[in-house]
């Protein structure tokens, strides 16, 4: 059976997590595999908006068993908040719904601490980080000094190492004008934490190994996008974990022969929150509508994005880093009522053309797009189902994003909802 890999192929909110919630319905396995609460998946089925952040995007589907896997790094009482509010809505979520890698990286107090006051002091030169103690917790994992999830249920092993941590830690959080933590207020809450979650730890690699060899379908998750890769984004205006493609296997645990096809998620524009070069970023009033007609606002921490033309130079820097095999492209729809819709095909940088992304940071910085206008179409194509009855204009546009990277576009969305989807090609069943 295919297994299927989906990756962000631009700066993250790309619309992932409705394209793995409408995939996941084919799957019998969804793995998250790297990155932790700084995403935010959307998924809205039947009217009903549900965001997610730790939880896999493919728990909405009936039967569906997610996977945290080793390469996301988890802060248990946001997992737990996110569990009481998917109950609230009739979702109960147990060992047979949800699994636990106990490699994972737990985020602990000191990590979130760590992160805010390092952007505070950055000042103007602020990376944007959500806050959530994400890089600090990447960092302890690099130093060997991090506490993983099977360390959680050992609560003396936990004190003693809570205690050793904050020896260590706390004299920076305080060189930094924070204060110091208390030991005994960080042990009960995340010991209480373990214990709910005791029974849905385990060994995640062996688990995806045996029900890959009986057969079923895995379908790998990824956060942010490819983009804002510590390697291959960029830097160092990027996350902290790998985005791409190759990762999945290494974050969850299995070789990368259980990987078949990769499907890489691209606005039909572009998007990016935070600081860093956006070459085809519009100002004034045409990205203004752009944002609001796409609700451009972070659904993690609400912030407004940055809106621009699609960037097909960055886009063919993704096809090539992650093997995509097929795009999904999403919010098509809102380009509907643009008079005219343009595209970066190429940069100018010091009087040379690039086709390829210069990711030097001075060469994103100066460099200028190159842009082609294509026809608009008209506002509304909510209610398409089939390619072939969107407008003249939109299927054009379609055509063009295959032509221009090589890659087929295997299915597109228009609208928020989940029905509001058009499905060209099964990655499932090739």
């Amino acid at each position: 059976m295919p297994n299927v890999v989906i990756v962000g192929a631009q700066w993250g909110d790309e619309g992932k997590g409705k394209v793995v919630d409408r995939y996941a319905r084919q799957a019998e396995l969804v793995v998250r595999f790297q990155g932790g609460n700084n995403a935010g998946h959307t998924l809205v089925v039947g009217g009903e908006t549900t965001v997610l952040h730790l939880v896999p995007s493919g728990v909405l589907n009936e039967g569906t068993l997610g996977i945290i896997g080793p390469g996301v790094v988890i802060d248990p009482l946001v997992l737990l908040e996110e569990l009481e509010l998917l109950a609230e809505r009739g979702l109960h979520l147990g060992p047979e719904q949800l699994r636990i890698s106990h490699a994972a990286q737990v985020i602990m107090p000191w990590n979130k601490a760590l992160d805010l006051l390092r952007e505070a002091h950055r000042g103007k030169a602020a990376i944007g980080t959500t806050g959530r103690g994400i890089g600090p917790t990447y960092e302890d994992r690099a130093s060997r000094q991090g506490i993983r999830m099977g360390e959680l249920l050992h609560p003396e092993h936990f004190r003693a190492r809570v205690a050793r941590r904050l020896g260590e830690v706390n004299p920076h959080l305080v060189g930094l004008g924070g204060e110091a933590l208390e030991a005994e207020a960080i042990i009960g809450p995340y010991l209480a934490a373990a214990e709910r979650l005791r029974a849905m730890v385990t060994d995640t690699g062996a688990l995806l190994d045996e029900r890959k060899r009986a057969g079923a379908r895995i379908l790998f998750e990824g956060a942010q996008g490819t983009l804002l890769d510590v390697d291959h984004g960029t830097y160092p205006f990027v996350t902290s974990s790998n985005c791409v493609a190759g990762h999945a296997a290494a974050g969850s645990g299995v070789g990368p022969k259980a990987i078949d096809e990769v499907i890489g998620i691209s606005k039909a524009y572009t998007t990016r929150v935070g600081a860093g070069p956006f070459p085809t970023e519009l100002e004034g009033a045409l990205g203004d509508r752009l944002r609001e007609a796409g609700s451009e606002y972070g659904a993690t921490t609400g912030r407004p994005r940055r809106c621009g033309w699609l960037d097909l130079p960055a886009l063919r820097y993704a096809v090539r880093v992650n093997g995509l095999t097929g795009i999904a492209l999403t919010k098509l729809d809102v380009l509907g009522g643009f008079e005219e819709v343009k595209v970066c095909t190429a940069y100018e940088l010091e009087g040379e053309r690039f086709e390829v992304l210069p990711l030097a940071r001075w060469g994103w910085e100066k460099a200028t797009p190159i842009l082609q206008t294509v026809e608009g179409w008209p506002a509304s194509v909510a209610q398409v189902r089939s390619f072939d009855d969107l407008p003249a204009g939109a299927r054009a546009y379609v055509e063009s994003i295959e032509e221009w990277t090589g890659v087929p576009v295997v299915l597109v969305s228009v609208g928020a909802d989940r029905a509001a989807t058009i499905v060209r090609k099964d990655p499932f069943a090739s």
